[in-house]
């Protein structure tokens, strides 16, 4: 995030330069009203990065659906997309690098992917007191 962006703002500019670039439609759900902590928000946009970048590459989808929000019990991120999909069990460097970055902001992330009905990475940060 540059000098004083906000995570609603960093995300709003990275998919529309990504979605411009990519030929592929974004459908923004939610973003977050309220802002984060700095390593919260670089941890959810390294996720977010990575997420496009494996739809771009492998799905083959036409749009991808993501969603930001952040409420009283923390922050929670989901890329969907309904392209390709893969196989059960199978993981890659992509998907290592999504969990490392969550995990280094305390948090944990999930994919599911179903051949020939898509892929949806969601990631939840826990709210800490």
């Amino acid at each position: 995030m540059r000098g004083g962006e906000s995570l609603a703002e960093a995300l709003e500019s990275y998919l529309a330069d990504w979605s411009r670039r990519t030929g592929v439609t974004v459908e923004t759900w939610a973003l977050p009203a309220e802002d984060v902590p700095a390593p919260i928000g670089e941890g959810v946009l390294t996720a977010m990065r990575e997420a496009l970048a494996n739809a771009e590459r492998h799905s083959g989808a036409s749009v991808v659906s993501v969603a930001v929000t952040v409420s009283s019990g923390g922050l929670r991120m989901t890329v969907s997309d309904h392209g390709r999909g893969f196989a059960p069990g199978r993981s890659g460097r992509g998907i290592a690098r999504m969990r490392a970055a969550f995990a280094e902001i305390g948090g944990t992330l999930t994919v599911r992917s179903v051949e020939g009905e898509g892929t949806t990475v969601s990631g939840v940060v826990p709210r800490r007191e």
